[in-house]
């Protein structure tokens, strides 16, 4: 009964609300419940119970669900009283679980891996730190903190970090910006984030337009975009674009889409559905602030990718995302320009730009995006 747990995955999102990572890290669970006590806790957005329950999933599993008090859609100030509370929530279940190891994200970012490090360090438990996002940067961009608390914050996750038994993130820029930061010695590795589609891409004729799926919030350049569909259209524009999402900015797209006649907003969908409507169009769109690229890197590229849609990033040919882009052969990008966005349209609808060097046969990238890659490389890392 007072058995130490072999592991507890921490995250504050998690499935089916969060669907391909909160699938990723089930999938990580089960797999090591079978020889090893598992647990998890995450906030408890949906009665995760019930749907494990209808699923079979997570039988060998011990789960903390913790209320949740706020979404994407929430205020900053909201968002931190949530992660404050989530983070008594997750000391709790640490001093009763008593782990040997644990994953932890940046989900939320700061103050719980920083507690994590902390009672690690007084209760001699190995951790792994999966950076998602580097914070307090990735914040920073999207509303300016005082100078103060930024260098405070970054003091104690660089103690977070340099702590770690292992150390995860998405990019050779992210992981760079780390060790600089930081001055980490640890080990950095590198895994991509998998995708949920797992067969290959399927032999479908697009139809033409654009797609959008995940997010639409403050970085995703949303503002920029409405005006670009808008004047796109007032112009003689024809291509289609459909939404699919939730987010700050979700009433807006809602409110283009009953004035714009190319717009279709279909809200808030399950990760199937979001990957059917990316499979559907010739084009995914891609926006995102410049600077934030430095610290983050959009989930949804994977599922782009594997949907078999070419990819339209709307970013500074320099940032991660445009490499990225560029050096996979996946799409294009265009400068986060309004004329350029329209111009670029435009130039699609007539094929009158060269796409020839986008490759379809992504049989090997897809490789990299698979689940259980990516459960079996986390895996490594923790053990």
């Amino acid at each position: 009964m007072f058995k130490r747990y072999d592991l507890v995955i921490i995250n504050r999102s998690f499935w089916p609300v969060y669907p391909v990572i909160g699938e990723a890290l089930l999938r990580l669970g089960e797999k090591i419940s079978y020889s090893k006590k598992v647990a998890v806790v995450m906030q408890n957005h949906d009665n995760i119970r019930n749907h494990l329950n209808k699923n079979k999933r997570g039988s060998n599993i011990k789960f903390f669900p913790g209320k949740a008090f706020s979404n994407s859609s929430s205020s900053l100030i909201i968002r931190i009283l949530d992660a404050i509370f989530f983070t008594f929530w997750i000391i709790y279940c640490i001093l009763i679980t008593r782990p040997k190891n644990i994953y932890i994200s940046t989900d939320p970012p700061l103050i719980v891996p920083f507690i994590v490090a902390v009672l690690s360090k007084i209760m001699n438990i190995k951790y792994t730190y999966h950076l998602q996002d580097i914070h307090p940067e990735a914040t920073n961009t999207i509303k300016k903190l005082n100078l103060n608390l930024l260098k405070f914050l970054k003091k104690i996750d660089n103690f977070s970090i340099r702590n770690a038994n292992s150390l995860i993130t998405l990019n050779e820029e992210m992981k760079e910006i780390i060790i600089n930061r930081s001055n980490a010695t640890n080990k950095i590795s590198i895994i991509e984030n998998p995708s949920i589609i797992l067969n290959s891409i399927k032999d479908i004729k697009k139809k033409r337009g654009f797609s959008f799926t995940g997010n639409l919030g403050r970085p995703q350049l949303v503002n920029l975009l409405i005006e670009a569909i808008n004047e796109y259209e007032k112009k003689g524009g024809v291509l289609k674009f459909v939404f699919a999402g939730g987010g700050i900015f979700s009433k807006e797209i809602l409110k283009l889409s009953k004035i714009n006649s190319l717009v279709t907003y279909h809200g808030i969908v399950s990760a199937t559905d979001a990957d059917s409507i990316v499979s559907e169009y010739e084009w995914a769109l891609l926006p995102i602030e410049d600077e934030i690229t430095r610290y983050a890197f959009p989930s949804k590229i994977s599922s782009y990718v594997c949907s078999g849609a070419k990819i339209l990033s709307i970013c500074g040919e320099n940032t991660s995302v445009a490499k990225w882009i560029k050096s996979k052969k996946v799409g294009i990008t265009v400068n986060p320009k309004l004329d350029e966005i329209i111009e670029l349209f435009f130039k699609l609808e007539k094929n009158i730009i060269d796409t020839s060097h986008i490759k379809m046969d992504r049989k090997e990238l897809i490789k990299i995006f698979q689940m259980d890659t990516f459960v079996k490389k986390i895996e490594n890392e923790i053990f």
